[in-house]
């Protein structure tokens, strides 16, 4: 939860009031991603923010502790609380703010409009929720990252097995080596857009809280770790596979596979002492490794498990191993990672049936607000009753140009345009009122967002 919303922003933006011209009545903004690694953007996460804006937000504590705060913070009285007490006096705590935005789950291309800011109240044209809002940046960034990851295991699964499987083919491993529990729930529920497997169980919890859905399509499996099988100790380790293969007679189940030979264990521990087992099994036993050049380990495995349980060739004139085993590779997958298993993979003749992966900080950790150059930006303002349009154009670096005029976006023959509002076009605009003064005016369950974006990646 945001604590005080005063306080939640960057230090200058609570000097913004003494920069713009005089009479300004109105200031607004608009978002968008200025290019960066992908072409299309997945949008996600705004709902929650607006979550946290509803509402009496404002209260005399609030301007207190700003007061308090700011005034020892920065020099010169810079923080007038005169502006903020208005707000809890004339609005009730509520922000006169005004949102639109295009429904999250949108697949965008890269420097359109994806939503949209501005006050409705002439008094606080100061108001900047900048520094709030911008996160956005965050979820929609693991969701376009996600939906890639995606791009290319379809491809591998359409060229060498089963595609509609891709749902199944990419763990989110991520909840661990996220920067809080807050960058967990909204990375991994923007993964789940995409996929339908994870080991995040936040992402869960922050989807049937926030996105209107009692248990989303969000599964995992029965697994060990490290510290299962090192227990038993090295002379030991068959003894753990075989606790693992009675403890879960049925189903699926994952044991983590390299604590001492990788080789040794497919071999002669999984294919050998323990084969009757395994293939007498009622399920699937998922081996793990968790070390080496992923690449190289997920081939040599495949082979491996292949010599010894057997494997059949399928239509498209690729191995798949004998349906009691299958591999999941968790330990160093990023999307150049993945690329090259599958590459791999291919020329080794291996179908991508075969295997799983799961992805930790190379899903919701290797990113920044750069990855796709997200940034709200002025495009108009009112300022002595007239409305004028406000940009930017560094000769520096043109690329962090910004556009002009309220910006709508529309879809036409086949592609999305962002463009200035004019008389003729503004009934055309895709962006949707979601706040007004302190209310939500729009709320997505996350089946919809679900949707709209396999949608959106089939036009794009």
């Amino acid at each position: 939860m945001l604590d005080n919303v005063i306080l939640s922003s960057d230090s200058y933006h609570t000097s913004q009031y003494a920069f713009y011209p005089p009479n300004t009545s109105k200031v607004h903004f608009y978002f968008e991603s200025r290019g960066g690694e992908f072409e299309n953007i997945t949008f996600f996460g705004l709902q929650y923010l607006l979550k946290e804006l509803e509402g009496p937000v404002v209260t005399k504590y609030d301007v207190d502790e700003a007061d308090y705060v700011l005034n020892h913070h920065l020099p010169n009285k810079v923080f007038k609380r005169e502006l903020w007490d208005y707000i809890v006096s004339h609005h009730g705590g509520h922000l006169p703010l005004r949102i639109r935005a295009v429904p999250e789950g949108s697949v965008i291309p890269t420097k359109n409009v994806l939503f949209n800011m501005e006050n409705t109240d002439p008094k606080c044209y100061w108001l900047n929720f900048e520094t709030y809002l911008t996160q956005v940046w965050y979820p929609s960034t693991i969701a376009t990252k996600s939906a890639a990851f995606k791009k290319i295991i379809l491809k591998a699964l359409e060229d060498t097995g089963t595609p509609e499987d891709v749902d199944f083919k990419l763990v989110d491993f991520g909840a661990r080596g996220s920067t809080s529990m807050e960058s967990a729930r909204l990375g991994g529920a923007a993964h789940l857009i995409n996929f339908k497997v994870t080991d995040n169980l936040p992402a869960i919890q922050f989807i049937r809280r926030h996105y209107h859905k009692d248990l989303p399509e969000a599964y995992s499996i029965p697994a060990t770790q490290h510290s299962n099988i090192t227990s038993w100790g090295e002379p030991g380790e068959v003894d753990a596979y075989r606790n693992v293969l009675r403890r879960f007679p049925s189903g699926l189940v994952a044991c983590v596979s390299d604590s001492y030979d990788i080789e040794h264990a497919c071999k002669n521990l999984w294919g050998g002492i323990l084969k009757d087992e395994v293939l007498l099994r009622d399920g699937i036993l998922v081996v793990r490794p968790d070390s080496g050049h992923p690449p190289d380990m997920v081939c040599d495995c495949l082979k491996w498990l292949g010599e010894t349980f057997g494997y059949t060739t399928n239509k498209k004139g690729f191995r798949v191993l004998n349906p009691k085993v299958r591999l999941i590779q968790g330990d160093g997958i990023d999307l150049g990672m993945t690329d090259s298993i599958y590459a791999l993979t291919h020329i080794k003749s291996w179908s991508a049936d075969n295997l799983t992966l799961g992805s930790g900080g190379g899903l919701l950790q290797d990113v920044n607000r750069d990855t796709c150059r997200f940034a709200m930006k002025c495009s108009t303002a009112t300022i002595n009753g007239e409305e004028v349009d406000v940009f930017k154009a560094p000769k520096s670096d043109l690329g962090k140009s910004s556009k002009k005029g309220e910006q709508i976006l529309r879809y036409e023959n086949g592609r999305y345009i962002t463009e200035k509002r004019t008389e003729n076009n503004a009934g055309q605009n895709l962006l949707q009122p979601v706040f007004l003064n302190g209310k939500i005016l729009r709320q997505q369950s996350f089946d919809e967002i679900v949707e709209l974006a396999k949608i959106g990646a089939g036009k794009n």
